[in-house]
C-alpha cells in the first residue's frame, strides 16, 4: 500500500513560501527573498534547500536560486488547499472576521489527514475561494483563475466588483472594514489625482471616497 510522504511543519513553510514566490513572478526563487519571507538567515534557508534537494521537493543550483519539483508544487498545492479551507471553515461557520483567519490557518494547513481535508470541503460545499478571494486548489491540484485587475490598473469611469486582495495583513483588512469595502463589492473609478496618484472612487454607487496609490494597489476587481 502506497503511503504518503510526511513533510514536517518548517519543510512546509518553506515549500509554500517558495511556491507563493514563484506565483509572483520568480522563475527561480533566490534565498534572500526566501529568508525575507520566513524572517530567518540565509543561512538557515541554504540549508533547508540542500534537505529539500536530497528529497526531491526542490530543484536547487548554489547561487542561482531554487524552483519546485513536480512533487514540491504537489505538496505546496495541497497545503495551500488546506490553509485557504481552513479560513473559509473560520469565517463561515466560527464567525471569524476575514482578518483574524491567516494566523489560525496557518497552523491548521499542517494537519496531514487527507481524509479530513476530504470531509472539510465536502462540509463546506466545495468552495472555489477563501474569504480573501483566492482560488482554492482542488484534491488534484487545480486552480480555477478568474479574471481580475488591479484597482491601480483602472480607467477613469470605469468599475468591477471586489473579487480579491493583494494584501492580507489584518491591518489592511481591518482599512477595508473601516471604508466599508469586502468582496463582492462595486467600484467605480470617478478621478485619479495626478499629484500622488490616488483614486476618487464610488463604492456601491452611493459613497465617494479617496484611496491612496498603495490602497489602489492591493485590492483586485473582476475584469
Amino acid at each position: 500500500m502506497k503511503t504518503t510522504p510526511v513533510h514536517s511543519f518548517t519543510e512546509e513553510n518553506y515549500i509554500k513560501t517558495i511556491y507563493k514566490l514563484s506565483v509572483n513572478g520568480m522563475q527561480e526563487v533566490n534565498t534572500n527573498a526566501i529568508a525575507e519571507a520566513l524572517d530567518t538567515k540565509a543561512a538557515s534557508v541554504t540549508d533547508m534547500l540542500r534537505k529539500l534537494s536530497a528529497k526531491d521537493l526542490v530543484h536547487y543550483v548554489k547561487y542561482r536560486g531554487v524552483s519546485l519539483t513536480t512533487e514540491g508544487e504537489r505538496v505546496a498545492l495541497q497545503v495551500v488547499r488546506k490553509h485557504r479551507l481552513w479560513e473559509v471553515f473560520l469565517v463561515e461557520k466560527l464567525k471569524f472576521n476575514w482578518d483574524e483567519v491567516h494566523e489560525v490557518a496557518e497552523e491548521l494547513e499542517h494537519i496531514g489527514s487527507p481524509l479530513l481535508t476530504q470531509r472539510l470541503d465536502e462540509f463546506l460545499g466545495y468552495p472555489r475561494f477563501d474569504p480573501h478571494g483566492d482560488p482554492i486548489p482542488t484534491e488534484t491540484g487545480e486552480i480555477k483563475q478568474i479574471k481580475q485587475r488591479l484597482l491601480a490598473e483602472m480607467d477613469v469611469n470605469e468599475d468591477g466588483i471586489v473579487v480579491g486582495v493583494n494584501d492580507s495583513q489584518p491591518l489592511f483588512l481591518q482599512y477595508l472594514d473601516r471604508m466599508g469595502i469586502s468582496l463582492g463589492s462595486r467600484i467605480k473609478v470617478i478621478d485619479r489625482i495626478a499629484y500622488d496618484n490616488s483614486f476618487e472612487v464610488v463604492l456601491e454607487d452611493e459613497r465617494n471616497m479617496l484611496l491612496s496609490s498603495e490602497v489602489t494597489k492591493n485590492i483586485f476587481l473582476s475584469a
